[in-house]
């Protein structure tokens, strides 16, 4: 099914995925994920971006953002792009893009997904084998999130918040609900829904999701159009 023109939504909290060029690796060392992650405050900042978590991985990166306008995510992402890609070449003597064509993003239900793809990029590290918990792994909003450490990139979701009514509470729940990764089954459908640009969320959240942004959200069936009987035909 081919992939629908990009959708974002106000207020909407929204997946992002941006992966090297070719598979090749966009972090080498410690030095590299740091100056990433000031560049990326300092976007969020400027554009009103609220980031609520992350992972960043040799190879790519996973957000968990909400906007505050339909322009602000893509103007971040192309505002880290003027800064990191060239500092990585001019560091590691290469020239051109960094990027596997333009970021992914899915449009997610918060009830329903907000943590389950917190739990999702989260885990990342784990799953790709880069650490074997996720506390152990420094550059995702996991030690934030379990109170290890105050992240100063995350803003923390409302849905975060209700998690307990002090900061301990909060982090202990959430400790416990990411307490392992999602089933297999969970986790292709994030991945589904973020790498062809689907909305991520109930039936009822999609066709709410449709009516308010007055345009298609979902990949039409495949096939061709039915074709009306000769006489249904004739009599329109």
């Amino acid at each position: 099914m081919a992939r629908l023109p990009r959708l974002i939504v106000p207020f909407q909290p929204h997946h992002v995925v941006q992966r090297g060029l070719n598979g090749q690796g966009i972090f080498h060392d410690a030095d590299d994920y740091t100056a990433f992650l000031g560049w990326l405050r300092s976007a969020a900042r400027n554009w009103k971006v609220a980031v609520h978590a992350y992972a960043l991985t040799p190879g790519e990166l996973h957000f968990l953002v909400t906007p505050s306008d339909e322009e602000g995510l893509g103007l971040m992402m192309q505002w880290i792009g003027r800064y990191y890609v060239p500092y990585f070449n001019q560091k590691y003597g290469r020239a051109g893009t960094l990027w596997q064509g333009r970021y992914k993003t899915s449009v997610i239900d918060a009830e329903s997904y907000l943590m389950s793809n917190s739990r999702y990029i989260e885990f990342l590290p784990v799953r790709t084998g880069l650490a074997g918990q996720p506390a152990q792994y420094a550059w995702s909003s996991y030690a934030h999130h379990a109170g290890l450490r105050s992240d100063p990139v995350v803003t923390d979701h409302a849905l975060y918040w209700a998690l307990g009514n002090t900061p301990f509470q909060r982090e202990a729940a959430y400790q416990e609900l990411a307490g392992s990764d999602l089933p297999a089954e969970q986790i292709a459908i994030v991945e589904q829904a973020v790498l062809k640009g689907w909305p991520l969320g109930s039936e009822r959240f999609k066709t709410e999701l449709q009516n308010r942004v007055k345009r298609q959200v979902l990949p039409a069936k495949r096939g061709r159009p039915f074709k009306k009987p000769a006489l249904a035909a004739i009599a329109d």
